[in-house]
């Protein structure tokens, strides 16, 4: 018997709706337009790519946007003018800066000149900081968006064991951390776990709840999953494909043909987590104006 799959697109789709009622409603009542502020420096595809979407989302919700491209040559002060600029812009509740930025910049101290109450992308170290210690902040869009897959397909984490394999800051070590409070949606016991672990299966096995965020196509396979387990895939990976047009398939961190026969609910990549990044970034930018509006 095959496993349920948890429909990304149909849950994200769900909550931009719930968002674009909000944004309508904040406008009407408060003359307060929810706005996003984007950057993008460089002219990688997929950084290119995911900030279109940005764009049209927030145009299809009601929202204002405004999206700077700047060259790959962008020096850093020219890029830390511009986020005071929108730090100080009532028009812009969030701040977005696409990553990765070039070598030749410092990630670190951009992020850090965001203001935390406007840094929707929740990768300020103040959320970071509040989000380990169960205060109120904006997190991640990623992990936030597990989070909402599992709750709203009724797989709720409470109590569960929740294994999570990856430990990078941008997905492994938030969703763990969100996970683990004690709060509706969360209350989970929580493993981290990666790809040097000795056993890297005996953890797995032991997982009500799978989360994979490794980048590694299909290393996950279903003989290193409990039967009965929840397995969100968030790896998004190229493999060659002489039969696909472009020459490649997406994949995910999870063999998905061997694992859905093992799991009683999987997401698919594409389709699955993918869609709820936006989505989040949606209702992050909402949150922050609701908080200008205040």
């Amino acid at each position: 018997m095959s496993a349920q799959r948890i429909d990304g697109k149909l849950i994200a789709a769900r909550i931009k709706e719930e968002v674009r009622v909000g944004a309508a409603r904040l406008l009407a009542e408060r003359h307060v337009r929810p706005g996003l502020g984007v950057v993008l420096v460089g002219d990688d595809p997929a950084s290119q790519s995911y900030v279109r979407s940005k764009g049209k989302a927030c145009e299809e919700l009601g929202m204002y946007s405004e999206t700077r491209r700047c060259p790959a040559d962008t020096r850093e002060e020219e890029l830390l003018k511009l986020i005071q600029e929108w730090n100080n812009d009532p028009r812009i509740h969030g701040i977005l800066v696409q990553l990765p930025l070039p070598r030749t910049l410092d990630e670190q101290r951009i992020i850090a000149a965001i203001n935390p109450d406007k840094d929707v992308d929740g990768i300020h170290p103040v959320n970071l900081g509040r989000l380990v210690i169960g205060m109120e902040c904006f997190k991640p869009c990623t992990p936030a968006g597990i989070q909402e897959l599992l709750v709203r397909s009724g797989h709720d984490p409470a109590g569960k064991h929740v294994v999570v394999v990856g430990r990078s800051n941008i997905v492994g070590k938030p969703i763990a951390n969100i996970l683990l409070q004690k709060a509706p949606g969360a209350n989970a016991v929580v493993t981290i776990a990666h790809t040097g672990a000795r056993d890297l299966a005996a953890l797995t096995r032991e997982a009500d709840i799978l989360i994979a965020a490794i980048g590694k196509a299909e290393c996950i396979t279903g003989e290193m999953l409990k039967p009965g387990c929840v397995v969100v895939d968030v790896g998004i990976n190229r493999v060659p494909d002489s039969a696909s047009p472009k020459g490649y398939r997406i994949v995910g961190d999870v063999h998905f043909a061997s694992a859905e026969l093992v799991a009683s609910a999987i997401t698919p990549v594409p389709g699955g987590v993918g869609p709820m990044t936006i989505a989040m970034l949606m209702h992050n930018t909402l949150q922050a104006a609701r908080r200008f509006a205040a």
